[in-house]
């Protein structure tokens, strides 16, 4: 038996994902509240690019 949880509330999903239309989220009010940590910038993606520090390449630029 498959064993999903909601990556929200963590409420089981039993059944199939075609019985959940917001899947992988048991309900749209979970699948609003992801979108929202995603544009507050709460998740962010890893990179693998070193951070250059834009004050130090402001300062490059004038002298």
């Amino acid at each position: 038996m498959n064993r999903v949880r909601c990556p929200i509330c963590d409420d089981p999903m039993p059944g199939s994902p075609v019985e959940y239309p917001d899947f992988p989220f048991c309900s749209k009010r979970c699948r609003v509240i992801d979108l929202g940590r995603w544009l507050s910038e709460d998740y962010k993606v890893a990179s693998h690019e070193p951070s250059e520090d834009r004050s130090s390449a402001a300062l490059e630029t004038e002298e």
